[in-house]
C-alpha cells in the first residue's frame, strides 16, 4: 500500500510535467503561429500554407503523446479523464493552451527554491499573458469562422482583434458581432474567460492595494491623547 496521498500525483507523472510543461508551451506558440498563417495567408500562397499546416499537425501530434504519457504515468486509468478534464479540452481544442499557463509556471517554479515575483505581481502577470494568448487566438478562430459568413460584420481581422479586445474586456460595444453558430460558441468561451480573467487581476490588484495600505497604516505613530 503506497502512503503517498490519495490527492498527490505520481512522483513519474510530477516529473514529466517539470520537464515537458516549457517545451509543450513553446509547442503551443509554434501550433498558434501554424494556425495563423494558415487563416491570413491567401490560399495559393504556396509553399508557406503547407509549412504551415504541417507545423500545426506535428506540434499536435506532440500534444497527443504528452497526453498519452500523462494518462499512463498517472496511473488513474479511465478515471483521467474526469480528473484532468482540462488536460482532455485542451487536447481536443488546442488554442486554449494558454488555460495552462498556471501549470507552465508551476513547472518553472519547481526548479527555483522562491518566486521571483510575489503572489499578486505573478497572478496579474500570468492573467494578463494568458488573456493576450486567448484573444489572439480568439481573433483567428472567429475571423476564420466569420470573415465570408452572411450578414458578418467581423471582415478582417482587425475586426476580429477588436472584437476581441471588446469581449475580453467585458465592454461589448456590439459594433463587430459573430453571426454564425460556432463564432457565437468562440465568443461564448472568451466571455467567460475573459470575466475570470478580469477577476483575477481585480482581485489580485485590490488586495495588493489593501495591503500597501494596510502596511503604511501599521507604520504610522500612533496618535497621543
Amino acid at each position: 500500500m503506497s502512503d503517498r496521498p490519495a490527492h498527490e500525483p505520481p512522483a513519474r507523472l510530477t516529473r514529466w510535467e517539470q520537464r515537458t510543461e516549457v517545451p509543450l508551451f513553446l509547442a503551443g506558440l509554434l501550433f498558434l503561429t501554424g494556425y495563423a498563417v494558415r487563416v491570413l495567408t491567401p490560399h495559393e500562397a504556396e509553399p508557406w500554407n503547407d509549412l504551415a499546416l504541417t507545423l500545426v499537425w506535428s506540434t499536435w501530434l506532440l500534444f497527443l503523446v504528452d497526453y498519452v504519457a500523462r494518462l499512463r504515468l498517472s496511473g488513474l486509468g479511465s478515471r483521467f479523464l474526469r480528473v484532468h478534464w482540462l488536460d482532455t479540452v485542451v487536447l481536443l481544442l488546442p488554442l486554449l493552451r494558454p488555460l495552462r499557463m498556471v501549470k507552465v509556471y508551476q513547472a518553472v517554479q519547481r526548479r527555483h527554491d522562491r518566486p521571483r515575483l510575489d503572489l499578486y505581481a505573478r497572478v496579474m502577470a500570468y492573467a494578463g499573458m494568458t488573456a493576450v494568448l486567448l484573444g489572439f487566438a480568439a481573433s483567428l478562430a472567429v475571423y476564420h469562422l466569420e470573415h465570408r459568413a452572411l450578414g458578418a460584420s467581423i471582415r478582417t481581422f482587425g475586426d476580429a482583434v477588436w472584437w476581441a479586445c471588446a469581449t475580453l474586456t467585458t465592454v461589448g460595444y456590439g459594433d463587430a458581432t459573430p453571426v454564425t453558430f460556432w463564432g457565437r460558441v468562440v465568443a461564448t468561451g472568451l466571455m467567460a474567460c475573459g470575466l475570470a480573467l478580469l477577476g483575477a487581476v481585480t482581485g489580485s490588484f485590490s488586495s495588493w492595494l489593501i495591503q500597501v495600505f494596510t502596511r503604511e497604516d501599521e507604520k504610522r505613530p500612533p496618535e497621543r491623547g
